[in-house]
This record gives structure tokens, C-alpha cells and sequence, in this order.
């Protein structure tokens, strides 16, 4: 009885040493099979949205209308982080320089680092919250309620008059809001500079824009219509395969803002790699 009761215990043990392995290991398959098949999910849906583009008839005068709803409603936020990003930026690089750096040089830091990353990536993360929210929750709801079935009825291709007019309306709005942040963003860091600490404004505008180049400003560009079109796309994904009634659509708007937040992080990482 005695060997009994201290063999047991410790067959449990290994078989627990055992399992362990095995479940960290059927998890990660789990999640890398769930990663890879979003991936392959998403790839096929660009896909049919890039084939649904040559129907112009179809999409061209709904997209004048998600325009104005996607890019010109979602200004004011773009243009406050904006404000602020430059503020901010200005005060940390004038308490950064003290003593070692000229302080019209802020200018310059604050020009280049606004218009070649902060504006694209952050307003890219502001309207991946709020229209790619908007995009998956409208979308979403037209599916659980069968409105996307009764345009397939009608002989209507959903792609064409659902998805492509709100794809390529952020794809063109984004890098618009994005040179107006840019402006935005400079201009509150001059008057951070010149109002509050002292900078000469003649000096700090002409260092300013004296090595501003053309490569700044075509790289955040380029940047924002990417970002518009990624998260664009996976809202629209998202909101279009929801399942699951009023609480499918929940997930799916939390899917479509996390999964377009990630995109636009890892997607300016391989363009900054490519544009400089």
C-alpha cells in the first residue's frame, strides 16, 4: 500500500509534465492556423474588391457620399491630435536641446518628424478607430439583418456597391487629412517655439523648411494612402463575414479596430524600410 500511494502521485505528476508540453504547443498551432487563415481570409477579399474596381458605374457615385462621411466628418479629430502632436513634440525637443542644440533646430526636428511618421501614423491610428469602427458595425449590421442577401437577390454585387466605394474613399481622404495635419502640426510647433520659448520666428521658419524635401512629404503621403487602404479593407472584411446576430457585430468592430490598428504598425515599418 505504501509503494502504491508514492507511485501514484508521481505517475500524475509526469502525465501533467507530459500534457503541458503538449497544450502550449496545440495552442500556438491554434493560433498561428487562426493567424494564417485571417491572412489567406483577407487576401482573397482584396482580391474580389480589386476586380469589383473596374465597374466604376457602380461604386463611382456612392463614393462622393463616404468621402464626406469618412474623410471630411473625421477632420476635426485628425486635425487635433495633429495640433497637439506638434505642441508637444516642440516642448520635448526644446527641453532635449538645452545646452547642446541651437534651439531653432526644433523646427527642423519638428517638420521631418510630423511629415515623414507622426502625422500618417497616428491620424492612420485615430481613423482606424473611428471609420474602421464605423465601416465593420455599418456592414456588420447589414448582414445580420440580411440586407447584404436581399442586394444579392436584387442582382446586385455587394463588393462593387458596398465595398469599394468606402475602400477607395479612405484610401484618397486619408492623405489629404494627413497634409493638413502636417500643416497643423508645424504650425503648433511654431507657436510653441516662438510664443512660449523664445525661438526667433524668422530664424525657426527658415531652418524649418530649409531641409524640408520633397521626400518628407511624399513618404507620409504614400504612408496614409496605404494605411487608409489597410484598414479600410479589413473593416470592410470584417463587418462583411459577420455572424452571430447583435453580438457578432460587437466582435466584429473590435476585430476591425484591433486588426487595423496592427496592420498600420507593422505596415510602416516595411515602408519606412522601403521609402528611406
Amino acid at each position: 500500500m505504501t509503494n502504491a500511494s508514492t507511485v501514484l502521485p508521481e505517475v500524475s505528476l509526469g502525465a501533467r509534465r507530459v500534457l503541458r508540453p503538449s497544450r502550449a504547443l496545440s495552442s500556438i498551432g491554434r493560433v498561428t492556423r487562426t493567424g494564417v487563415e485571417g491572412l489567406g481570409a483577407l487576401a482573397r477579399f482584396t482580391m474580389r474588391t480589386f476586380e469589383a474596381v473596374r465597374d466604376i458605374g457602380t461604386w463611382g457615385p456612392l463614393t462622393t457620399l463616404h468621402m464626406r462621411r469618412l474623410g471630411v466628418d473625421s477632420m476635426p479629430i485628425g486635425m487635433f491630435i495633429a495640433l497637439f502632436t506638434g505642441i508637444v513634440l516642440s516642448l520635448l525637443a526644446s527641453y532635449s536641446f538645452t545646452g547642446a542644440v541651437p534651439l531653432y533646430f526644433v523646427g527642423t526636428l519638428v517638420e521631418k518628424t510630423i511629415t515623414m511618421e507622426l502625422a500618417p501614423v497616428l491620424t492612420g491610428l485615430a481613423l482606424a478607430g473611428r471609420v474602421g469602427a464605423n465601416i465593420a458595425a455599418e456592414l456588420g449590421t447589414m448582414r445580420v439583418t440580411e440586407q447584404i442577401d436581399a442586394l444579392v437577390a436584387l442582382a446586385t454585387e455587394p463588393i462593387q456597391y458596398l465595398i469599394v466605394p468606402r475602400v477607395v474613399a479612405a484610401t484618397v481622404m486619408l492623405p489629404l487629412l494627413v497634409v493638413m495635419a502636417d500643416a497643423v502640426g508645424i504650425g503648433g510647433g511654431y507657436l510653441v517655439a516662438v510664443d512660449l520659448l523664445g525661438a526667433n520666428p524668422v530664424t525657426y521658419v527658415h531652418n524649418s523648411f530649409q531641409f524640408l524635401g520633397v521626400n518628407d512629404l511624399t513618404s507620409g503621403i504614400i504612408k496614409a494612402a496605404s494605411f487608409g487602404l489597410l484598414f479600410s479593407l479589413i473593416g470592410c472584411q470584417k463587418g462583411f463575414y459577420t455572424e452571430g446576430g447583435a453580438e457578432g457585430v460587437g466582435i466584429s468592430t473590435t476585430r476591425a479596430v484591433v486588426s487595423g490598428s496592427l496592420a498600420i504598425l507593422v505596415a510602416d515599418f516595411f515602408l519606412t524600410k522601403l521609402l528611406f
